[in-house]
C-alpha cells in the first residue's frame, strides 16, 4: 500500500477547511505573478525616457506607469495577505485535530507507554510538533507555492525580452547550484541528521548538568566534572565546525554565482556593443535586466531551502506517529466487573518493549481481600513493575493477572482503575488550588469531603499556612510546595478517592524522618479494611505487612511473615541488617 505523502496525511486532519489549504496555494502564486509586474511598468518608465531623450517632456505615460506598478504591487501584497489568512484558518484547525488525536490517543494507551515514554517528551510531540505543521502550512506551504511560480514567470520573461540576456542570466544560476549539489544533495539528510543526534545529546546532558549544580557549586567542581556534558559539547563544536568548513566552498561559490547575474550581464553587453556604440534596445534591455536578475537569487535562495522545510515537517511527522502508531490494550469484551478485591499474580512473565531481558519472570503473587501484601527487594528486581501490572499498565507477556476472580485483561480499563488507588513516589500536581488538586481523587466530592480527606491526609497544618489555604494556587506539579506537602497532597486524593485497592510506590523513600512519621500516619488511615499492594525499600513502612515477597532479579526469591523471613536469614534479614547499621552509624 502506497503512503501517503505528509502534506496529504495533514489534510486528512483538516476536513473541509483543506479548500483553504488549497485557495492559498492559488493566491500566493497569483500574489508571486502580480508582483513582477512592477518591473514591467518600471521598465516601460526607464524606455520612455531614454526614448524621448533630452525632450522629457515628451514622456507622458511616466505617471500612469508609475501608478501601474503601485496598483500591481498593492494588489500583490493584498492577495498574498488573503492568502496567508486563508493558510492560517486551515493550519489552526489542523494543528488543532492533531492534538485533538493525539490526546484521544493518548487516553487509549496503556498507563505504562506514558511512565516509559515521559511525560515532558509526549508534551513536546503534543505542542511542539504540532506547532510545527501549524508553521508549515500557515507559512512555508503558501511561500514554497511562490517560489515554485516566480521562477517559471521569471524565466519567461527574461526571455520575452531579449532571449540572450536571459540565457545569461541564468548561467550564473546554473552555475551556483551546481556548486550547492556537494553540500544539498543526498548527503544533507544524512549530515542534519547527524547534527540533530549533537544537538540532542548536548541538551539532554545540559539538562542532567542543570540538575547537578547544587552539587557541583557544593563541592567546588567545575563543568569538568561532568565528562559527559563536556564531552557532547566537544562532540557538537567538533562536528559544527567540520561540516561548516565542509560547506564553506560551496556555499561562498554560490552565493557570489546567484549574486554576480550582473557581470555576466555587462559581458554580454560590451560583447554585443562590438566596440561601438551601445544601440538603445540593447541599452534598454541591459537596464532592465540589470534590475529584474537580483530577484533571481532571492528566489532561487527559498528554492533550495524548500528541502529543508520538508525535513522539519517530515520529523514532526515522525515524532506525531511515534505516539499514533502505538497499539492500544486490547478492549475488553466480556463486561465482567470484579466482586472482591483480592489481587493474584499467577506465573507472570513481561518484558518492556525494546528490553533484551525479562522484567518479570514466572513471578505469583497472592494478595488476598484485606490483606497487606510488601514488595522489597534489590533496585531493578521488578516491584514497581509488578504493582503496575496489576493495575493493567501493560500487558503481560505469559501468565494472568486477576482481581476479585477475573482476569484484569477481560475488565473494562476505566472500570478497573477506579477499583484502585494509587500513591507514587513522583507525585504529579496540577497549576490549580489544593482544593483541586485534591478533589482529582473524585471529581464529585463536596469541599467539605475534600477537606475531611487533607485532615485524615496530615495536610491541614501546611494548608493553614498558605496564603489563600485551600484556594491557593500551587503552581506547576506544585513547585511552591515541600516533597512531604506535596506527598501529603497525593494521599489525601487517595483517600477521598475510597478505592477498595491500594498501590503505594515508594511513598517515603524520599522523605526526612518528620516527614516520613507524618505520611506513615496518613498512610495507616489509607490502608485501613483496604486490599494493600506496598512497595518499599524502608524496613519500617512494611513491618506490619500481613506477607512479604521479595523481587530479585525479575523472580521471587523469598516470600513469608516478616518473623518468618528473618528466620531465613535470606536477602530480607541481609536488607533489615544492613538498614539498621546504617541508621545506628554515628561519628566516634
Amino acid at each position: 500500500m502506497k503512503k501517503n505523502s505528509n502534506l496529504q496525511e495533514l489534510m486528512g486532519y483538516a476536513g473541509g477547511h483543506r479548500y483553504l489549504t488549497y485557495l492559498s496555494l492559488l493566491l500566493s502564486a497569483v500574489s508571486a505573478v502580480l508582483a513582477l509586474f512592477p518591473f514591467v511598468f518600471l521598465f516601460r518608465i526607464i524606455r520612455e525616457v531614454i526614448e524621448v531623450a533630452p525632450n522629457y517632456a515628451q514622456a507622458t505615460h511616466i505617471v500612469r506607469n508609475g501608478w501601474m506598478a503601485v496598483g500591481f504591487a498593492v494588489l500583490s501584497i493584498v492577495i498574498y495577505v488573503c492568502a496567508l489568512m486563508s493558510s492560517h484558518l486551515s493550519a489552526f484547525r489542523i494543528a488543532g485535530n492533531i492534538r485533538k488525536a493525539l490526546m484521544a490517543h493518548i487516553a487509549e494507551l496503556p498507563l505504562g507507554f506514558i511512565g516509559e515514554t515521559g511525560s515532558g517528551k509526549i508534551r513536546r510531540i503534543v505542542s511542539d510538533s504540532s506547532a510545527a505543521t501549524e508553521t508549515y502550512l500557515a507559512h512555508q506551504l503558501p511561500d514554497m507555492s511562490a517560489a515554485v511560480t516566480t521562477p517559471v514567470c521569471m524565466i519567461v520573461m527574461l526571455f520575452l525580452f531579449d532571449w540572450r540576456f536571459g540565457l545569461v542570466s541564468l548561467l550564473p544560476v546554473i552555475l551556483g547550484f551546481a556548486a550547492m549539489f556537494k553540500m544539498a544533495g543526498p548527503s544533507m539528510a544524512e549530515d542534519m541528521k547527524l547534527y540533530q543526534n549533537a544537538l540532542a545529546d548536548m541538551n539532554n546532558e545540559a539538562v542532567e548538568y542543570v540538575r547537578g549544580v547544587p552539587v557541583v557549586k557544593t563541592f567546588g567542581q567545575t563543568v569538568h566534572s561532568f565528562k559527559r556534558f563536556k564531552g557532547t559539547i566537544d562532540g557538537y563544536y567538533d562536528f559544527v565546525m567540520s561540516y561548516c568548513k565542509k560547506c564553506r566552498p560551496s556555499m561562498l561559490s554560490y552565493t557570489v554565482l546567484v549574486n554576480s547575474a550582473f557581470a555576466f550581464l555587462i559581458v554580454l553587453a560590451l560583447i554585443l556593443a562590438g566596440g561601438g556604440p551601445v544601440a538603445q534596445p540593447v541599452l534598454l534591455n541591459f537596464i532592465f535586466y540589470v534590475i529584474f536578475t537580483p530577484l533571481i537569487a532571492t528566489a532561487m535562495t527559498k528554492v533550495m531551502f524548500m528541502s529543508e522545510n520538508g525535513m522539519i515537517v517530515a520529523d514532526a511527522m515522525s515524532r506525531i506517529h511515534s505516539i499514533l502508531d502505538v497499539e492500544p490494550l486490547p478492549e475488553p469484551r466480556s463486561g465482567k466487573v470484579p466482586t472482591d478485591n483480592d489481587v493474584v499474580l499467577e506465573n507472570v512473565t513481561f518484558r518492556y518493549t525494546g528490553g533484551t531481558t525479562d522484567a518479570l519472570r514466572d513471578v505469583t503473587i497472592r494478595v488476598g481481600a484485606g490483606e497487606t501484601v510488601a514488595l522489597v527487594g534489590p533496585s531493578g528486581g521488578g516491584k514497581s513493575t509488578a504493582a503496575k501490572l496489576a493495575a493493567r499498565f501493560w500487558d503481560i507477556d505469559r501468565g494472568r493477572i486477576t482481581v476479585g476472580g477475573v482476569d484484569v485483561a477481560t475488565v473494562d480499563p476505566e472500570k478497573l482503575l477506579n477499583a484502585y488507588s494509587i500513591v507514587f513516589q513522583d507525585v504529579t500536581l496540577f497549576n490549580n488550588t489544593v482544593m483541586e488538586n485534591i478533589r482529582i481523587g473524585r471529581k464529585d466530592a463536596t469541599d467539605a469531603e475534600v477537606i475531611q480527606a487533607a485532615k485524615e491526609a496530615m495536610c491541614e497544618e501546611f494548608i493553614a499556612k498558605l496564603p489563600q489555604g485551600y484556594q491557593t494556587m500551587i503552581g506547576e506539579n506544585g513547585s511552591t510546595l515541600s516533597g512531604g506537602e506535596r506527598q501529603r497532597i497525593s494521599i489525601a486524593r487517595a483517600l477521598l478517592k475510597d478505592a477498595p485497592i491500594i498501590l503505594l510506590d515508594e511513598a517515603t523513600a524520599s522523605l526526612d524522618a518528620e516527614n516520613e512519621t507524618e505520611i506513615q500516619q496518613a498512610i495507616s488511615r489509607l490502608v485501613e479494611q483496604k486490599t494493600v499492594l506496598i512497595i518499599a525499600h524502608r524496613m519500617r513502612t512494611v513491618e506490619n505487612a500481613n506477607k512479604i515477597v521479595v523481587l530479585s532479579g525479575g523472580t521471587v526469591a523469598e516470600t513469608g511473615t516478616p518473623e518468618e523471613l528473618m528466620k531465613k536469614n535470606g536477602t530480607f534479614a541481609r536488607m533489615v541488617k544492613l538498614q539498621t547499621e546504617s541508621q545506628n552509624w554515628s561519628l566516634a
